[in-house]
C-alpha cells in the first residue's frame, strides 16, 4: 500500500503560479505511476496531468497543456505538479493518486490510491 499526503495549495491571482507536492509513503513509490485530479464545486472529479513510474513520460489534460508540468523525484517519493498562468477555472480541490500499471491510466476509477486532496483557488 502506498499513502499520499498533498501539500502547495492555497490562494492565487489569476495568472500567478503554485507548485502542489505529493508525498508518498513507502519503498515502492518507483513503481507506482501517478496522477493528478481535480474536483471543483458541483462537477466531477477530473484528470489533470499523469506521469509513468519511470517519470520518462507524462500526460496532460488539454485544458492544462503548456501551463502545468508534472515531475516525480523517486528518491524524495514526491511528485509535484507546477501550475503556472493560473487561471479562476482551474479553482478546485486537487488530488493526487497512484496506480501500479502496465499501461498509462488517466481516469479516476484505473487508480488505486488517493491522497486527501488540496484546495486550490484562483481569483480574477
Amino acid at each position: 500500500q502506498v499513502q499520499l499526503v498533498e501539500s502547495g495549495g492555497g490562494l492565487v491571482q489569476a495568472g500567478g503560479s503554485l507548485r502542489l507536492s505529493c508525498a508518498a509513503s513507502g519503498r515502492t513509490f518507483s513503481t507506482y505511476d501517478m496522477g493528478w485530479f481535480r474536483q471543483a464545486p458541483g462537477k466531477e472529479r477530473e484528470f489533470v496531468a499523469a506521469i509513468r513510474w519511470s517519470g520518462e513520460t507524462t500526460y496532460y489534460a488539454d485544458s492544462v497543456k503548456g501551463r502545468f508540468t508534472i515531475s516525480r523525484d523517486n528518491a524524495k517519493n514526491t511528485v509535484y505538479l507546477q501550475m503556472n498562468s493560473l487561471k479562476p477555472e482551474d479553482t478546485a480541490v486537487y488530488y493526487c493518486a497512484a496506480v501500479v500499471s502496465s499501461r498509462v491510466v488517466l481516469t479516476t476509477k484505473d487508480y488505486s490510491y488517493w491522497g486527501q486532496g488540496t484546495q486550490v483557488t484562483v481569483t480574477s
